[in-house]
């Protein structure tokens, strides 16, 4: 039976070998992610979620052992190779984890096999990477790693449970894909035509479009093309500027669109966007949104981390990665990566959005996913603004994680 770690009997362990701290070398994990460039407000969002958990878990007594988490920073700068530089330089100075996920699936990728070579070089001086955000399923299918656990439900994971919402629309009817020209945007295309399509074969796709990432400052064409062709509805996987701009130009052009994303709101500047402009309805999914009903413990977190870091709390995933991290450490009384990773292997946790595992035949965490939407403050559905707005988010569908749990083609190679 895999061990369920409480919140509390976690806060214990961390606490039980505080004797030693005194002796105790700190852990060393490295982040690597955009810091720069036109992602950067994202990765710094992304910093921010895991430096608050890593220093919280050295508040409260720090490792099993005593010692303390101590992170560093790298900026990915979107590029695969100047992810692996990072992870060079990382590993020369003592980490032996790595928290990534924000530079694209493509960069993350690379990261991960650039790993598990190094790994296989050196034997005892091993580096586990954990992936709080790229959400390529590849990464837990065929391309699957024993150095690599996913934080986060992958694109099929999350358009399942929108398409298993998309059911009960029935005023959805024209829907064109667009997407960035990278391995994550095509992704979020063919499982959105596919999984919405088996969910609704009366729908209408009326186009498909990839366009270059974070370089396309005016999307008015592609709303213009779209609005040629009656589009309804937009299938999207853009985040960051790209999202921001698309909304923008539809806005502009009066076009009152639906768009269904993975991770909208979970990322700075959508909602002002949307209550700027009035127009767009944004569905999106993700395991909590800000204010959602019945979710105390993530409600509490997201005021003790407004308040120390002075910007919304929007991803209690990222939040989970040092923790689960420390309870794994303390499950296998080792920070030995070998022996973290396989006792967070059918890991169960309670966490702040309710309970999780990490299967271990392919390092995919098994968690909750809320379909919801960027809408008004109504004082009902949405009691909440957001970003300084009067938009919020909406709950329209939760699903269990066994509710969206897909299978997988990983066939693991194990030290």
């Amino acid at each position: 039976m895999p061990i369920r770690f409480s919140t509390i009997a976690v806060a214990a362990a961390l606490c039980a070998g505080a004797a030693s701290a005194q002796t105790a070398e700190p852990f060393k994990i490295a982040f690597i992610d955009p810091l720069s460039g036109p992602f950067a407000n994202v990765g710094e969002l992304m910093r921010n979620h895991v430096l608050y958990a890593v220093d919280d878990v050295n508040a409260k007594g720090g490792l099993y052992n005593g010692a303390k988490l101590q992170m560093l920073q790298f900026d990915s700068k979107l590029s695969a190779q100047e992810s692996q530089s990072a992870l060079q330089a990382a590993i020369d100075q003592g980490a032996r984890v790595v928290v990534t996920g924000g530079s694209g699936s493509s960069v993350v990728t690379a990261l991960v096999q650039a790993a598990s070579r190094y790994n296989q070089r050196n034997p005892g001086k091993e580096v586990l990477v954990l992936n709080h955000s790229s959400i390529d399923p590849e990464l837990t299918g065929k391309s699957c790693s024993f150095w690599h656990f996913m934080f986060d439900a992958n694109t099929a994971m999350r358009m399942q449970a929108i398409a298993n919402y998309i059911k009960t629309q029935p005023e959805i009817k024209k829907v064109f894909l667009l997407n960035q020209d990278y391995a994550h945007g095509k992704q979020w295309a063919h499982y959105g035509r596919d999984m919405m399509g088996k969910a609704r074969p009366d729908i209408q796709f009326v186009g498909e479009t990839l366009h270059p990432m974070g370089r396309i400052k005016d999307f008015s064409p592609y709303v213009a093309k779209m609005k040629d062709l009656g589009t309804d509805s937009v299938i999207t996987g853009n985040w960051g500027q790209d999202l921001a701009l698309l909304l923008k130009s539809a806005g502009d052009a009066g076009y009152d669109l639906r768009y269904f994303n993975h991770s909208a709101g979970g990322m700075p500047g959508t909602v002002t966007t949307i209550s700027q402009t009035k127009l767009g309805r944004v569905t999106w999914v993700a395991e909590w949104h800000p204010g959602q009903a019945d979710r105390p413990l993530a409600d509490a977190r997201a005021k003790e981390y407004k308040a120390k870091m002075n910007q919304d709390f929007l991803a209690p995933r990222m939040d989970l990665v040092p923790r689960m991290l420390a309870a794994a450490m303390a499950k296998a009384q080792s920070t030995e990566p070998v022996k973290i990773a396989k006792a967070m292997e059918d890991m169960q946790m309670d966490t702040i959005f309710g309970p999780v595992k990490m299967r271990a035949k392919d390092h995919q965490l098994l968690l909750p996913q809320v379909v919801n939407a960027i809408a008004p403050v109504d004082g009902k559905t949405v009691k909440t603004g957001w970003e300084g707005t009067n938009y919020g988010f909406r709950t329209d569908a939760v699903y269990s994680a066994q509710q969206v749990e897909l299978p997988t083609e990983c066939q693991m190679k194990r030290p």
